[in-house]
């Protein structure tokens, strides 16, 4: 981590000797480490005049961000967060969410809404220099991704897009006025970490697929660096359990590698699919496949 840190310092030597490809890479796995997280989420205006305003969301929380894969063409950021159990008094594991970066990536899976994403193939030329962020949900079914081109410029270093998702969790279970939250996404290193800056608008697109704004929010979720001893506990668990999720990972590769839409159930045996997964044992890789083609529709 000291390496990358030093690289990013060094970034216009960097750039020259290296090239834009070296700079990227060092400013994604500048991400890694042990953070104090504050998420924070406002809406800000309607364009509806009746519209009342939601509760604004702020949370906090300790998370270790782990290099998973590590190529030219492809990052792989596992999160994972730390949590304290109440009343056992002891630390907890909720595997977070994953966000894979691919380099000139033409394949793209686009959220469309309900619990389907569409295929949608771009040119070489469209994508050149450009790298997706793929996010993944906390079971590792997709969630949403776009391309752009990382930034390194008077000092700053950025990448920012923008990409239709599904509701955030915090509001998955409490809203039915919107389907699909258009997400403006900043990811900027920082002094002190980095920023992953939102600027969404909540939509609600009906069957004929007429889009109705309903609101707009802001989110800031500050990724402050501590020192990386404090989250060995998490580090200590992802050494447990990664094969496990190397396979449900894998599952999920295969599944984009046909090139189609995906659409997916929302539930089978009336439970989400991270219900069936996050009981597993390491040892019970075997049953993944089995779980995960019970979800997705033909």
């Amino acid at each position: 981590m000291k390496n990358l840190l030093l690289l990013l310092v060094a970034m216009p030597l960097a750039g020259a000797i290296f090239g834009q490809n070296k700079e990227d890479n060092a400013a994604i796995k500048s991400m890694c480490g042990c953070y104090e997280v504050v998420f924070e989420f406002a809406e800000t205006f309607s364009p509806k005049a009746d519209y009342e305003k939601h509760k604004a969301h702020h949370s906090k929380g300790l998370e270790w961000v782990e290099l998973v894969e590590d190529s030219k063409q492809r990052i792989v950021l596992q999160h994972l967060l730390i949590v304290d159990n109440k009343e056992t008094g002891k630390q907890e594991i909720i595997k977070h969410w994953r966000q894979d970066w691919l380099y000139e990536n033409t394949e793209l899976f686009v959220f469309d809404k309900g619990n389907r994403w569409l295929y949608r193939p771009a040119s070489k030329q469209t994508v050149k220099g450009q790298w997706t962020q793929r996010v993944a949900q906390v079971d590792d079914s997709p969630r949403y991704e776009a391309s752009a081109t990382w930034v390194h410029s008077d000092g700053r270093h950025y990448w920012e897009s923008t990409a239709p998702s599904p509701l955030p969790r915090r509001e998955f279970t409490e809203r039915s006025d919107y389907n699909v939250l258009q997400r403006r996404n900043r990811h900027e290193i920082t002094a002190y970490g980095w920023l992953h800056e939102q600027d969404n608008a909540k939509i609600q697109v009906d069957e004929q697929g007429k889009s109705t704004t309903i609101a707009h929010e802001k989110g800031l979720n500050s990724y402050t660096k501590v020192d990386d001893a404090r989250c060995q506990f998490a580090r200590d668990w992802w050494k447990e359990n990664a094969a496990f999720w190397a396979v449900v990972r894998g599952e999920w590769t295969a599944l984009q590698a046909r090139k189609k839409d995906l659409q997916l159930h929302k539930t089978v045996d009336e439970k989400p699919l991270f219900m069936h997964l996050f009981p597993l044992k390491p040892t019970e890789s075997d049953k993944i496949k089995g779980i995960i083609a019970r979800f997705v529709k033909d």
